[in-house]
C-alpha cells in the first residue's frame, strides 16, 4: 500500500470536531455550518490523511472576509481552484505535509448536496465504499504511483456513484 492512502483512523473524526471549533472561533460571529467530507468520514475505508471539511455559508463575501482569520489558523487561500462558487483553503503541518481541506460553499450550492450525498451514501452501503476502498489501493499501489494518476484514477468511479447517492439522499431527506 503506498503511503497516498492508509487504513481508515477513527481519529479523523476528533481531529475534524477540533479544527471545526477553531475555524468557528476563527469566524467569529459569522455563521458557518462545517460538515466532515471525503474519504477520512467514511468508517473502514482507505483515505488519504487529510481531514476534508465542507463549510457553508449564507453568501461567500463571509468566507472571503474571514480569509485572513484563516490564514493565521495555517491555512492557505486557494480562491475558487477550478470550481465556481467555492472558496478552497489548505493546511499543511510544520513538515509541510497537508493536513485539512476546506471547501466553502454558500446554502444551496448543488456541491454541497453532491459531497454529503457521496459521504453519506458510501457510510451506509458498505459494498460500494469497499469498492471505493479497493479502487483506492489499485491506485496508488506499483512503483511509483502519482496523484494525478490517483485523482484522475477514482474521478470515473465516483462520477458514476454520484447520481445513485444523490438520488438516495433526496429520498432519504424527504422521509
Amino acid at each position: 500500500m503506498s503511503a497516498f492512502v492508509v487504513p481508515h483512523d477513527p481519529d479523523w473524526k476528533e481531529a475534524f470536531f477540533t479544527e471545526a471549533a477553531e475555524i468557528e472561533v476563527a469566524f467569529g460571529p459569522s455563521p458557518i455550518k462545517l460538515h466532515h467530507i471525503g474519504s477520512t468520514a467514511i468508517p473502514g475505508i482507505l483515505a488519504k490523511p487529510i481531514i476534508d471539511l465542507l463549510g457553508e455559508v449564507h453568501d461567500l463575501a463571509v468566507a472571503d472576509a474571514n480569509a485572513r482569520a484563516l490564514e493565521e489558523l495555517g491555512y492557505e487561500i486557494m480562491g475558487a481552484y477550478g470550481i465556481e462558487g467555492r472558496r478552497y483553503f489548505r493546511k499543511t503541518d510544520r513538515a509541510g505535509r497537508r493536513t485539512h481541506h476546506l471547501h466553502i460553499f454558500e446554502v444551496g450550492s448543488p456541491h454541497i448536496e453532491r459531497l454529503l450525498a457521496f459521504r453519506d451514501y458510501l457510510t451506509t452501503h458498505a459494498d460500494i465504499a469497499a469498492d471505493y476502498s479497493s479502487l483506492k489501493a489499485k491506485l496508488t499501489s506499483g512503483d511509483e504511483p502519482s496523484w494525478n494518476g490517483y485523482v484522475e484514477g477514482k474521478d470515473p468511479y465516483v462520477r458514476a456513484v454520484e447520481p445513485r447517492a444523490i438520488e438516495w439522499y433526496r429520498k432519504l431527506r424527504k422521509k
